[in-house]
């Protein structure tokens, strides 16, 4: 593995390596047993941003070193929506890996994650490298080859009441898997400010929604992405998928439910939960 004190910058942090690889093992043992752990933040007085990023980053290390492969990126808490829902009052970002990619229409076990839940979202593939500090929503636009309709599986191991960003973003953001739909569209064949979206379970529409709810556009949400990445001397590589976050409030799922996402203009994403 390589050393984990020399990948992360210290910039922004006031945790030690050592608390820091205490809460990424206490995850780690959430992770396996499909349980959560006590709030962080509290555990923890002063504990930044870029802790979070410090933890979710040992736990992709971890990932990595054993063989997974990263495939993009979420964008999380970008609509008034969601920030509402978690008292939450700024974006996040959580790691996609390949083995969390379902294709729409499969069944997949309910019990795989914990606190699941569902949200409706669209997202972006990118044929150029998104760098640097000045990214737009043009830009992001320009980079992508197709967009896609999609769904996120929430996968929660840290425990909901009383969480703040940092909790969040030490649980990668809470993602547990995307479900990808079938339908592709260009970066501009559609006003993508303007899909409206309805979630049912089990046929019955429990949400509706429209994607200028994420950042007023859904490519401003990578472009945020891309910038918040520049600053810190990364790139978003071609090739990666950006889920750039939902516009609806998560819905709740249980083992039985059939969850369909019906999209303007991009046809539908369903899962069922065994």
């Amino acid at each position: 593995m390589a050393d984990f004190k020399s990948s992360v910058p210290k910039t922004g942090r006031v945790l030690t390596d050592e608390q820091t690889v205490q809460i990424a093992d206490e995850l780690a043992e959430a992770t396996a047993s499909r349980s959560t752990i006590p709030l962080v933040s509290p555990r923890f007085p002063g504990m930044t941003v870029e802790d979070s990023y410090a933890i979710q980053g040992l736990w992709r290390q971890r990932r990595e070193d054993a063989g997974g492969r990263v495939v993009g990126f979420k964008i999380g808490l970008t609509s008034h929506a969601m920030q509402e829902a978690t008292g939450i009052d700024e974006p996040d970002y959580g790691v996609i890996f390949a083995d969390q990619l379902i294709r729409s229409g499969e069944n997949v076990e309910h019990a795989r994650w914990s606190n699941v839940r569902v949200e409706v979202e669209l997202a972006f593939i990118l044929k150029d490298r998104l760098e640097g500090t000045n990214v737009t929503a043009e830009d992001v636009l320009a980079a992508t080859e197709v967009v896609v309709p999609a769904l996120e599986i929430l996968d929660s191991h840290i425990e909901l009441s009383g969480r703040t960003i940092v909790d969040t973003i030490a649980d990668n953001a809470a993602l547990g898997a995307v479900v990808i739909g079938d339908r592709e569209a260009a970066p501009r064949e559609h006003d993508l400010a303007w899909i409206g979206a309805t979630c049912a379970v089990n046929g019955e529409i429990i949400e509706t929604g429209v994607s200028a709810g994420v950042l007023g556009h859904p490519a401003e949400s990578a472009a945020w992405l891309a910038n918040r990445f520049g600053r810190h001397g990364q790139a978003i590589e071609a090739g990666s998928l950006l889920l750039a976050g939902s516009f609806t409030r998560p819905v709740w799922v249980s083992p039985g439910d059939t969850v369909r996402a019906e999209y303007q203009h991009f046809g539908a994403v369903e899962v069922t939960f065994e």
